[in-house]
């Protein structure tokens, strides 16, 4: 090997480790940067006939496992939809108290029925009719406040879609930028690995809006593929939701009037799955109409039952009492938890709860003929107390003849949703299966988001042990790299010796 060729090679060695360690350097420096992984800079020999002429650098790669990133960034999803359940549950569990003080729709349902009883001892007391009404009065609130927070929830739920939508064509268009831009430094054969880190962090942002694949094509192409098959266009215009006040009779689909998640002029509302989108989807749309039609339920089964027996204590603002036998979106009982009420009648002359507020006329299947206390009559009138705790709060409408267990088809505003409080027959025990169910509605989410966590840290530690900076590791890198450098510095000296040596003998 010539002088000249020993002395190309050796500097042609320190520049690939002077680039190196610049790539060490960067690493350690970013080590806590936000989606930084680790970078690998490459040399290749170069020879000529099969002779050495030294090294080149090859371009800048990252160290990334690309199917661990992409269980991590469907586990981040999942956390996202978690969360996103979480918060707009927590506000219906807490409306509905807390069983074990007694103020929650059963423990409501139970102090009114005990105050019946109370009622039943001295029907003459007006101090314990009032109780009565009181009773019914807490009974009709907690109902309202449930019926509101539900509501609400369905609205935030709507608003928290039209805010994903903008989030993810955020994201989207942040990832078409960036696409661009790691197209055009690798066709100008410089790296882009810095450019794909921050793509990757978009990526990850909108995994948590819905569930996405990646694929990865030649000179850093990328096609985002939601689940389902949807491929994502990253222009920033993907999705749009419209704003929308959210009712109790307002549903999405077919005639209702709530707007859909559009996608290319295409709804696909229901299609949509993982992430936050299609959480607020599914709560706006099915669990919370749900969890609304079982509270009409039970609200409009007990002002029913109060009426069939001789005593309208509960209304709507109009006045009228749900058929609980006709479907729930004509007889009445949708949105009734919300209107419902003490009956003004009642609530002026509290005696009532004693007398009755009308007759009932026996019929076969139904509930035994009631008179009511004729003006005057009997202060210790107890008929219409006995009928309201035998068969108001027992499984009978009559003696022998049972009560129809609540609905459980046929369900939310545009009839199509189902409960699963199956095969309930009495008030309590309605209110308190409707009671548990619902609030173990955010234990469930709660569960789903700490699975998803802890998958997701599991995986975000394989992630940086694979992908991310071990500081360590790169200062023992770098003492490497130090001692290859001084290494080929001193075959430059050496060489540069040779060549002094021989000029010195020319002359």
């Amino acid at each position: 090997m010539s002088l000249d060729l020993a002395l190309t090679v050796a500097r042609s060695g320190l520049r690939l480790l002077d680039r190196q360690m610049a790539r060490t350097a960067d690493d350690i420096a970013n080590a806590g940067t936000e989606g930084h992984t680790r970078k690998i800079l490459a040399g290749e020999a170069l020879s000529v006939a099969g002779t050495g002429i030294g090294v080149r650098a090859l371009p800048i790669a990252r160290d990334v496992d690309l199917a661990l990133q992409a269980a991590e960034m469907r586990a981040g999803g999942d956390v996202a939809a978690g969360e996103l359940r979480m918060r707009l549950l927590g506000g219906i569990e807490a409306a509905h108290g807390r069983p074990e003080d007694g103020d929650s729709l059963g423990g409501l349902l139970a102090a009114l029925r005990a105050s019946l009883v109370a009622l039943r001892e001295a029907p003459e007391d007006a101090i314990r009719r009032g109780a009565v009404v009181a009773a019914g009065g807490d009974l009709a609130a907690r109902y309202n406040g449930l019926a509101t927070a539900i509501g609400g929830a369905r609205q935030e739920a709507h608003d928290a879609l039209v805010a994903e939508a903008g989030a993810a064509n955020a994201a989207l268009a942040e990832i078409g930028a960036l696409t661009l831009d790691i197209r055009r430094e690798l066709a100008s054969g410089r790296s882009a690995a810095d450019l794909e880190d921050r793509r990757d962090l978009a990526l990850g942002r909108l995994a948590e809006s819905l569930d996405i694949s990646v694929i990865r094509g030649e000179l850093g192409n990328v096609t985002v593929v939601a689940r389902g098959g949807m491929v994502l266009p990253l222009d920033g215009a993907a999705f749009s939701v419209a704003p929308a006040t959210v009712g109790a009779g307002t549903w999405h689909g077919g005639a209702g009037t709530l707007p859909g998640l559009m996608l290319g002029g295409q709804d696909v509302t229901r299609r949509v799955l993982g992430g936050r989108m299609a959480a607020a989807a599914e709560l706006r749309d099915v669990t919370l109409p749900r969890m609304a039609a079982e509270l009409d339920l039970s609200a409009a089964q007990t002002a029913a039952r109060f009426e069939a027996q001789g005593l309208r204590l509960f209304t709507d603002g109009a006045g009228a009492v749900p058929d609980p036998a006709q479907p729930y979106t004509v007889g009445g009982a949708l949105g009734f938890a919300a209107a419902m009420r003490v009956n003004p009648a009642v609530a002026a002359d509290p005696a009532l709860v004693r007398d009755g507020t009308h007759a009932v006329a026996g019929a076969p299947g139904g509930a035994s003929a009631f008179a009511p206390n004729p003006p005057g009559g009997p202060a210790g009138f107890a008929t219409l107390l006995d009928r309201l705790l035998d068969f108001t709060f027992g499984r009978e409408v009559a003696a022998g003849v049972p009560h129809a267990a609540v609905a459980t088809g046929g369900l939310g505003p545009d009839g199509t949703l189902v409960s699963r409080l199956s095969g309930l027959v009495t008030l309590e025990g309605h209110a308190g299966a409707l009671v548990a169910a619902q609030a173990n509605e955010r234990g469930a989410a709660e569960a789903a988001r700490d699975r998803a966590s802890g998958l997701g840290q599991l995986l975000g530690a394989r992630v940086q042990a694979r992908s991310g900076v071990d500081v360590d590791r790169e200062v023992a890198a770098m003492v490497e790299l130090q001692n290859a450098y001084t290494v080929n510095a001193r075959v430059v000296a050496t060489v540069q010796s040779m060549w002094d040596a021989l000029f010195s003998a020319v002359r």
